[in-house]
């Protein structure tokens, strides 16, 4: 097994029990996943920065259909600070929770911190990656290396079907 393999075999696989989470809000609001999923099934996805070309596609693309996810909730993450979060929800008018996971925990819980690489520079980073956990907590669907064009369209696949 390779070191690849290795880190394969540890992602999350459709019906694993997401992993649950606190973190604040663009307005320092505390989300709660497992309060969440109580109600409606829920999208999370982690974006690398706020206010970035492919970020700000992504989040727009969910806002614009978000009037045809029924009582789904979308809760983006990335590790920028609620400040950061905030200013990007207003600039673009998103209107859902941008949750902020400075310390990457949580992105690591999920598997997509990892090692990733530009211009010749290695970093540690979020794998554009998202999640749709149902109302029992577990993962109905899991996409890793999302792109941020195909996001909502993957969503309103997943809730049709």
């Amino acid at each position: 097994m390779t070191a690849y393999d290795a880190v394969m075999a540890d992602l999350l696989k459709v019906g694993d029990k997401a992993p649950d989470f606190k973190l604040l809000d663009q307005q320092g609001q505390q989300v709660q996943l497992s309060k969440l999923v109580k109600h409606s099934r829920v999208f999370v996805y982690f974006y690398p920065k706020a206010d970035t070309p492919g970020c700000t596609t992504q989040a727009c693309g969910l806002r614009d259909i978000r009037g045809d996810i029924g009582d789904a909730v979308v809760l983006g993450i990335s590790p920028d600070a609620p400040s950061k979060q905030a200013k990007f929800d207003q600039k673009y008018g998103l209107g859902f929770p941008l949750l902020a996971d400075e310390d990457h925990a949580v992105a690591e819980a999920y598997g997509v911190w990892a090692e990733k690489s530009m211009y010749g520079r290695t970093y540690m980073g979020i794998v554009r990656s998202a999640f749709l956990v149902d109302e029992k907590g577990k993962l109905s669907e899991v996409w890793y290396k999302i792109s941020p064009k195909d996001t909502p369209s993957n969503l309103l696949a997943a809730l049709a079907g």
